[in-house]
């Protein structure tokens, strides 16, 4: 069994990490260089940074950021926002990334995850979906009958591309993304725990590792999506953010719950 990953997500706008609810209600959660190298002494497996505010407000990745807080871990960075062609790429690889996470710019032009693929291989490429779902769908937000249905969103999840979600992250890994890492707009911020039907129906469409992400509140939550989601094996790694920023656990608290319930992680 794969030892499953617990990743530290640092949601970035103009040098500061943040946090909101569905990505609205953002407020101040720390330094990144700070919380950086407090999850790397803590044991992070890997460590998500997101400039989330980059194609939104039309800039480039804070790259001086990204070469402070790669100075300071010694795990696998992946770096998202605002990355719009392998140029982008390029510059946060020198940067100190190990992957790179793109949305809007692969849902404008899906040709891009090639592109990446081609110059540094598919497991430097991340797919970053945020996914939110939509009236008509089964569900508590949907139609009372019927399958969910969830849609990609861009910029940030301001905007609804009206793309499906599981035929874009397909689509995606067709395409060269050797990972998805999977947002769940609905579920962002609340602590009321991952949406393990969205979690669930990736999972089933894709043959690469998906990191869940949204909605973290507690420790059974972690550990459940991670060991299942109801309708079969759990994601391959948790993404966790306000629990951590706003020390109400640690990484290595995670890892022991999760592990006594039976999940393998890494240590």
């Amino acid at each position: 069994m794969q030892a499953k990953r617990i990743i530290p997500c640092l949601d970035v706008d103009d040098g500061r990490v943040v946090k909101g609810v569905k990505f609205k209600g953002i407020q101040d959660a720390g330094d990144p260089v700070e919380l950086a190298r407090r999850y790397n002494d803590d044991g992070a497996d890997e460590l998500t940074f997101l400039d989330i505010g980059a194609s939104y407000k039309s800039r480039a990745t804070l790259l001086e950021v990204v070469r402070q807080v790669a100075a300071e871990v010694f795990i696998p960075l992946c770096v998202g926002g605002g990355i719009r062609n392998v140029e982008d790429m390029r510059d946060a690889m020198n940067a100190g990334a190990d992957k790179v996470s793109v949305c809007t710019s692969a849902l404008a032009r899906p040709a891009l995850l090639s592109e990446m693929a081609r110059a540094y291989g598919n497991q430097c490429v991340v797919l970053s979906l945020d996914a939110k779902r939509v009236a008509g769908g089964g569900g508590p937000d949907g139609a009372a009958e019927g399958p969910p249905v969830w849609h990609a969103y861009s910029h940030g999840g301001r905007r609804d591309t009206g793309i499906d979600a599981v035929a874009w992250a397909v689509q995606a890994v067709e395409l060269g993304a050797g990972e998805v890492l999977l947002n769940s707009i609905d579920a962002d911020g609340t602590g009321a725990g991952y949406d393990l039907e969205l979690t669930a129906a990736i999972l089933q469409a894709v043959p690469v590792p998906v990191i869940a992400s949204g909605g973290a509140g507690t420790l059974e939550q972690i550990a459940g999506v991670l060991s299942s989601t109801g309708q079969g094996p759990g994601a391959d790694a948790a993404l966790v953010a306000s629990l951590l920023h706003f020390e109400k656990t640690t990484i290595r608290e995670i890892k022991q719950y999760a592990e006594a319930r039976g999940v393998c992680v890494r240590w």
